[in-house]
């Protein structure tokens, strides 16, 4: 399934797909917060593989010819790395706080994505990408801390760190797997995994849930728009642009979270704030750049 990349697609899509992301913590903080964090993750992984299924049968991603060359060993690591990614957040977040936990989960994705990206791809990205990572993750600490933090907590710390790697070789999974399958049928095992991991691990950690209509409507609106159209753009964006340029445009996903938080939560909005909100998008931009410069340039 070779596509002829467009770089410019692919950074529309990754953008796009960061800001429905950025979107999630809001929609949970309007629900109330009555759920608990994992169940809240647990479900939203859940309504994202409904939605999954639903998109697969209409797409065609459910005939087994566009699952024969899906590679099991990828999918089952993407799913796992899913699971992960949302438990060991969701934890590392209660320990160290949401802006500290933020900052280190968000800001180490890249980090990751790039070293693994020059080990197992061989492909080293150039200093001007680190550059502009490194501009980018630096705005991602402002804006995630600039309403203070915990205690630094060494476990919660581990589990932000964990968290990072996690989405950091999901992307890489995935970038294996789209050149062998429909988006849709990648999304939907990676998330079917997933969830049979997550549901136990919540189940096991805080009981059965109870839901209200507000934590209905929120997990819903997440698991559908925000996972399950946001992870189906960034699936697509990889067949046009590179795992770790795609991790860093992801850190649109804060900016956006700041902005609603801003306008819609009444949370202050300090100096550090803004111009972390500056330092993330000249970085992205900085990676865009980046980006098409070396598409241009044969391998």
């Amino acid at each position: 399934m070779h596509v002829l990349p467009r770089p410019l697609l692919g950074v529309f899509c990754v953008v796009s797909a960061a800001i429905l992301w950025g979107t999630t913590g809001t929609s949970q903080a309007l629900a109330g917060g009555s759920l608990p964090s994992l169940w809240f993750g647990a479900l939203r992984l859940l309504f994202a593989a409904l939605f999954f299924v639903g998109f697969a049968a209409v797409s065609g991603g459910l005939t087994r010819r566009a699952w024969q060359g899906l590679p099991p060993a990828a999918a089952l690591g993407a799913g796992l790395c899913m699971a992960t990614y949302n438990l060991a957040f969701f934890a590392g977040v209660k320990l160290t706080g949401v802006g500290i936990g933020t900052a280190i989960a968000l800001g180490s994705g890249p980090i990751w994505a790039g070293l693994l990206q020059a080990v197992f791809q061989r492909q080293p990205p150039t200093t001007a990408w680190w550059a502009g990572t490194a501009v980018a993750i630096t705005g991602g600490v402002l804006l995630s801390v600039g309403g203070g933090a915990k205690a630094v907590s060494a476990p919660g710390v581990a589990l932000c760190l964990a968290s990072g790697l996690s989405y950091a070789v999901y992307t890489l999974l995935n970038k294996r797997m789209v050149g062998h399958a429909p988006g849709s049928s990648i999304t939907l095992a990676a998330f079917g995994v997933s969830v049979l991991v997550a549901l136990p691990a919540a189940a096991f950690q805080t009981g059965l849930p109870s839901l209200d209509v507000r934590d209905f409507v929120a997990v819903t609106y997440t698991g559908i728009v925000t996972a399950g159209v946001g992870y189906l753009l960034f699936s697509f964006a990889l067949h046009h642009v590179r795992p770790a340029t795609a991790v860093t445009l992801a850190l649109t996903e804060p900016v956006v979270a700041f902005v609603l938080a801003f306008l819609l939560l009444g949370e202050p909005a300090s100096i550090a704030g803004f111009s972390g909100l500056a330092l993330v998008l000249a970085g992205v931009l900085g990676v865009v750049r980046t980006e098409l410069r070396s598409q241009r340039t044969p391998n």
